[in-house]
């Protein structure tokens, strides 16, 4: 199958204000795929969910690394966990008729993420332990239609996605697999041989698009071999130009050693990265709602997950930056979306129905921070109009000291009716005076944002 063709592709970039024209072909190497522009949904979306859901799901102990904290390099605490709860030969592999998933609703969740204010999801079709959440033709019986669910998990949840308006379906892909007997020998071979990749990697990457059409590739697993190895950017090619996603999807940058934060769509440089200055390639924060691991943790306790402030201090700072933030919520085995997650995706959506004015198609401003009062993040819109999410309340004053005001300038509260009184701060900046607003007219709960029209920077 060739791995490359003709792009034709008409984007509009509002950092610049300019259109865009290309009938371009990519060629498979990093100065020719650098070179695409990245589609314009997915810098206007800000936020996405991540969603790590598969055999680990049963043990739900540890971390989605649990096969390899128990039998690749073990960790104590997993060993004694296998000890005391199962039977002497118990494999990993017979978790997998656990991995039932009755109550897995896709309509549901489809609608609780459009609820949280998301405009992509990203689910894991395959993690580190090789098994697939797709009927895959190159994974033998270790996928979720020969075992446990007997069902095609990515294609429900691709079908409801894509039934939402405004929501884009993606998939997060394992380039590798802990234990499989052809990485291995590839591995041993110092990656001279590619037979893993062949016979897996890219079968598997060329029937998810070519059946699931996503428009997110988020690919992991890459750190061991380079590039040419995984041949990334031959399937990089192939995806920009013959695939059936060429103008809307987007990739990541984990597509071999030392690729990361160097090259492909948008960067991630690792988990929850998040620098808090402003970064000129376009980024994306892929974090956790639980502190300490990517699945579902049946022993969680409550301080585990972060809270509503601190989420929303972590957005707001992220798209501040540059940056589009990937929230990671992890299913049962059962199907479900335990209650806390769900509570701090309704949270968010709360505050979103209010405040994504500020954050949606919005831009980064000259100052990310304030010069004067912490815990205050910008954006921009053309205008310009400039936000400040301002993440404590700041009672009956607020001074800002980056904005420049002029005669013009015209201050409000989004959620709140009219315009604010205001007054040029000493020697630069803005005293906003902020009325007494009854705790049930206040419009959201956390982290407020004010509006500015009319500044001269």
């Amino acid at each position: 199958m060739a791995f490359w063709g003709n792009v034709a592709c008409s984007l509009l970039f509002v950092s610049c204000v300019v259109l865009l024209s290309c009938d371009a072909r990519y060629d498979p190497n990093w100065g020719s795929l650098d070179k695409r522009p990245l589609p314009q949904w997915y810098d206007e979306a800000k936020l996405g969910i991540f969603i790590h859901w598969g055999v680990f799901s049963v043990p739900s102990f540890s971390s989605e690394w649990f096969w390899w904290d128990w039998q690749g390099k073990p960790l104590p605490g997993v060993v004694a966990f296998m000890e005391k709860n199962y039977r002497p030969g118990f494999t990993y592999a017979d978790f997998a008729e656990d991995f039932t998933t009755e109550f897995f609703n896709p309509d549901r969740w489809a609608d609780l993420f459009a609820a949280a204010g998301a405009k992509y999801v990203v689910l894991t079709s395959k993690h580190h332990e090789g098994f697939t959440n797709w009927p895959s033709k190159v994974s033998f019986n270790w996928n979720s239609m020969d075992n446990g669910p007997k069902r095609d998990l990515v294609g429900m949840l691709a079908d409801s996605v894509k039934n939402r308006t405004d929501l884009h379906f993606g998939l997060y892909h394992s380039l590798f697999e802990w234990f499989h007997p052809l990485y291995l020998q590839d591995k041993s071979r110092n990656f001279t041989t590619r037979d893993f990749v062949k016979m897996k990697t890219m079968p598997e990457l060329m029937e998810i698009v070519n059946a699931y059409h996503p428009e997110v590739i988020w690919s992991d697993g890459d750190w061991e071999a380079p590039a040419e190895y995984w041949q990334s950017q031959e399937f990089l090619a192939w995806l920009y130009n013959d695939s059936p996603v060429n103008n809307t999807v987007v990739t990541n940058d984990r597509w071999g050693n030392n690729i990361s934060c160097h090259h492909g769509g948008f960067y991630t440089c690792g988990d929850r990265f998040n620098p808090g200055t402003l970064q000129p390639h376009k980024w994306e924060n892929a974090m956790t709602i639980d502190k300490y691991s990517w699945g579902y943790r049946r022993n969680a306790q409550l301080s585990d997950y972060l809270t509503i402030e601190e989420l929303l201090a972590t957005f707001v700072s992220t798209v501040s930056c540059n940056g589009n933030m990937l929230m990671n919520v992890g299913p049962t085995k059962y199907g479900t979306i335990p209650p806390v997650f769900e509570e701090r995706l309704r949270q968010l959506g709360q505050w979103m129905s209010v405040n994504g004015e500020a954050i949606y198609s919005s831009k980064p401003w000259t100052h990310q921070n304030d010069t004067v009062t912490e815990g205050v993040w910008y954006t921009m819109k053309p205008g310009p109009v400039v936000y400040a999410t301002v993440l404590t309340w700041p009672g009956s004053n607020l001074t800002l000291g980056a904005p420049t005001s002029t005669s013009a300038t015209v201050i409000s509260l989004l959620g709140f009716p009219g315009n604010l009184n205001w007054k040029p701060a000493s020697p630069s900046g803005v005293i906003i005076n902020i009325p007494p607003i009854p705790i049930n007219k206040m419009p959201c709960k956390w982290a407020w944002v004010f509006k500015m029209e009319g500044l001269s920077n």
